[in-house]
């Protein structure tokens, strides 16, 4: 089913040839503030990400986060590095497939009662597809549907929406929450740089 759904979503893409929609660029690197809610203790911590065109439809793109989980003072590493597909559907907005591996990892740990719990590391892949969009001169938004899974957790839909406010043609406000299945979210916020 995995490999399935990861050939279907190339497939899909491969018969598509166009470049970028006006005021949509996948060169940029961003950092912030990240939280985690999850059913059980919430994290925070900060995030780095960033994404280069090498080619008018294909991209490159990173992600990594480090954030202390609350109340139990253990920190977690999470990242993922990936390819994207886009295609221009009008003028302003783009098709966007997305295909990423991923990885979290902690350090043992001693809880606040004295318990040593050992660190743990799972990694695993996630798909994305959704639209791209320059919605004004100084708005840009994006919408995807997402799946992910590994061999280590069970695999997940998700949603994940995101924003830049414009303050030149180079700086932005950007803005993203994912909202997994089951109502776990995770949100980031900080500037970006475009070029």
């Amino acid at each position: 089913m995995k490999k399935s759904l990861l050939a279907l979503t190339l497939l899909a893409a491969l018969p598509f040839a166009a470049s970028a929609a006006d005021g949509v660029s996948y060169n940029y690197v961003e950092g912030g503030y990240t939280k985690t809610n999850i059913d059980g203790p919430d994290s925070d911590g900060w995030a780095l990400k960033g994404s280069v065109a090498i080619h008018p439809n294909f991209h490159l793109f990173a992600d990594y986060s480090q954030q202390e989980v609350d109340d139990v003072k253990v920190d977690f590493d999470q990242w993922r590095v990936g390819v994207g597909y886009n295609h221009e559907l009008s003028k302003r907005v783009d098709l966007l497939t997305r295909v990423a591996y991923e990885k979290v990892k902690t350090d043992r740990f001693t809880t606040p009662s004295g318990i040593r719990v050992p660190g743990f590391s799972a990694d695993g892949y996630s798909v994305e597809v959704g639209v791209n969009s320059a919605l004004t001169n100084r708005l840009n938004g994006y919408a995807l549907a997402g799946y992910e899974d590994g061999d280590d957790y069970d695999g997940d839909f998700y949603g994940r929406l995101g924003a830049q406010v414009k303050f030149t043609p180079n700086w932005s406000a950007a803005a993203d929450v994912k909202i997994v299945d089951g109502g776990d979210t995770q949100w980031f916020v900080g500037p970006r740089f475009s070029w």
